[in-house]
């Protein structure tokens, strides 16, 4: 498994989080999404190579804005 690790700025709850996750655990080949408000990362696990621009538009999506650490 390979890990993909993103700051996220403008989360402030769980509900924050949920989004998130929702979200990214949609993109092909994720098989885990470990996401925190209180230190805004987002950690993306997957079993095949990932698409920044894809996990970046999908944190969009859920209304953030995220940047590959």
């Amino acid at each position: 498994m390979t890990v993909f690790e993103y700051q996220v700025t403008g989360m402030t709850c769980g509900h924050c989080e949920l989004s998130i996750r929702e979200e990214v655990s949609e993109i092909a080949g994720v098989t885990s999404v470990d996401v925190s408000a209180v230190t805004g990362r987002l950690v993306v696990g997957s079993d095949a190579d990932l698409d920044d621009q894809a996990v970046l538009d999908a944190v969009q999506e859920a209304g953030y804005v995220a940047q590959r650490r």
